[in-house]
């Protein structure tokens, strides 16, 4: 069940059929928040009013499913009377977490009371997803700040629940607790920061992991190993930044050619903090004596330390069999400012993506002064795909009739999403004041190519801009 109105319609059915909270699939927070939301939406009273199944004057003979809807109504007198007999029913305490965070406070003072005597530590970690989503209320706090107390005596395997539950708020509350407590080991934190897919927590657990090291004394290698051989980049870069604090400056060299900025600029920093010299480690290895030919990270490496002249270490690498490399280099003249377009144009034609995405990025600025008719022989459809998006973008960028050119001529392309793109451009496209100077009839067939995406007024307005009077 989700959060949709609908859905929860039909949990609130169910319910008033005599069906259980099981039956109904109400699992998770979202479900419980969807199920409160229904119940005030729907006819739901006394004896004597429209109802789907009327509510007895006395809520003692309710059963489980017939409370959990009378915790929701929308008279307070019902939900806070409702309250009182929920703590029978362990399955309704969802309920009374929602009602700690009631609008009326006789209501709302009397859930949290309820809760206080029935929350246990292990109904606390089911509930911590539901709790926390609470707790975003406006009167919701309570919540968060009952499950930061049921977790202080919690155990490490109810605390690893936490770690592996689905949503990251509850991991990201887990983990700040268990790192204020120090529940965790160096070298747990680590593992931690590695497996988290949240930025968050990786951050957190990285931090801390590092932080512990010079209170427990333990061995920088125990935790560094581990961090510096993590998938994303983040974790990486801590390890990195770990290496200046172990006094190992030389294996942070190692990750100057890696393939993420942020973790190249970090042993830059560990680099340069023990006397090293990067930019002169990156010329190193473009030399014949240099060793190995260069890396993409190398490529790039030099570009974001370097000066204006190692464009001329970067321009060889050009035609490089690598693509990596080829795109790096292009991407290392755009950094150093030292793009020369009779050099670099050609890649658009290259057979990897990713070179001509560099390229393209490299000629955008200076699109104006490219040659249209070159670019526009790019976007016929016998040319790759990534080759007619490449020319499309520059010649979108380049503006006036030749982006009007090129767009209307891929509105019929093979791509669905170059066509959509295509389609955008010629909807956003306005003539410039060189355009209204001429009398250009293609303007007008060109629009007139393309009119399904307007509507005739706005394709007459178009015109005129363009100095057309038809």
């Amino acid at each position: 069940m989700t959060e949709d109105t609908d859905t929860g319609a039909d949990a609130v059915a169910l319910l008033a059929a005599g069906a259980s909270l099981q039956e109904t699939l109400v699992a998770c927070a979202g479900d419980w928040i969807a199920l409160d939301a229904a119940a005030r939406a729907v006819a739901w009273y006394r004896p004597g009013g429209s109802t789907i199944a009327p509510l007895p004057s006395d809520l003692d003979r309710l059963d489980e499913s017939g409370l959990a809807l009378a915790l929701s109504h929308r008279d307070g007198r019902i939900r806070q009377e409702a309250l009182s007999r929920a703590a029978r029913y362990p399955g309704l305490l969802p309920l009374v977490v929602i009602r700690c965070a009631d609008w009326a406070g006789p209501v709302r003072e009397h859930a949290r009371q309820v809760l206080r005597e029935t929350l246990r530590t292990d109904s606390a970690v089911g509930l911590a997803s539901l709790l926390l989503r609470i707790g975003l209320r406006e009167r919701g706090a309570f919540g968060a700040e009952v499950l930061g107390r049921m977790l202080r005596g919690a155990t490490r395997e109810q605390f690893a629940v936490l770690f592996a539950d689905p949503d990251r708020a509850v991991r990201r509350f887990a983990y700040r607790l268990a790192v204020e407590d120090r529940l965790l080991r160096p070298a747990e934190l680590a593992r931690a920061a590695v497996r988290e897919t949240d930025a968050v927590v990786q951050d957190l657990c990285a931090t801390a992991a590092l932080a512990a090291l010079d209170d427990e004394g333990t061995a920088y290698e125990d935790v560094l190993s581990v961090l510096l051989s993590a998938r994303n980049p983040r974790t990486r870069a801590a390890g990195v930044t770990g290496l200046r604090r172990a006094g190992r400056p030389e294996r942070a060299e190692a990750f100057l050619t890696d393939g993420s900025a942020l973790v190249r600029a970090c042993a830059r920093y560990v680099v340069r903090q023990h006397g090293g010299d990067p930019v002169a480690w990156y010329r190193r290895r473009f030399t014949p004596a240099g060793g190995p030919e260069p890396s993409p990270g190398a490529v790039i490496g030099l570009a974001e330390c370097g000066e204006g002249t190692d464009a001329e270490l970067l321009r060889p690498l050009l035609t490089h069999p690598a693509a990596g490399v080829r795109a790096r280099a292009v991407a290392g003249l755009r950094v150093l400012e030292r793009v020369d377009v009779r050099e670099v144009l050609p890649l658009l034609d290259d057979p990897a993506p990713g070179v001509v995405r560099e390229t393209v990025l490299a000629l955008l600025p200076g699109a104006r002064n490219l040659p249209a008719d070159r670019l526009l022989e790019r976007t016929g459809p016998e040319r790759p795909r990534h080759v007619r998006v490449g020319a499309f973008r520059l010649l979108d960028a380049m503006g006036d009739l030749a982006a009007l050119r090129a767009a209307v001529g891929l509105l019929e392309d093979p791509d669905p999403k170059l066509r959509t793109w295509a389609a955008q451009s010629v909807q956003r496209w306005h003539p410039s004041p060189d355009i209204r100077k001429q009398d250009n009839e293609e303007v007008g067939e060109l629009l007139d190519r393309s009119r399904h995406l307007f509507s005739d007024y706005v394709l007459r307005h178009r015109k005129r801009e363009a100095g057309l009077s038809g």
